[in-house]
């Protein structure tokens, strides 16, 4: 069970360091948010999702 927390940690760390780089440079890319919202308004949504999937996951490790 804790090899299955690390890795949703770890996949959470690397979505986390992609959006934090990726919407700052499409927000500031001229015309780019018009094309990439629905792509960044699904990564954000799989980010919380996993947010909530690591917390339940973790409450079972004692």
């Amino acid at each position: 069970m804790t090899i299955v927390v690390q890795l949703l940690v770890f996949i959470l760390v690397l979505l986390s360091t992609i959006l934090v780089i990726g919407i700052p440079v499409t927000l500031a890319s001229p015309g780019q948010w018009e094309q990439s919202k629905n792509l960044i308004y699904t990564c954000a949504g799989i980010w919380a999702g996993l947010v909530i999937i690591t917390g339940v996951f973790n409450s079972f490790i004692i």
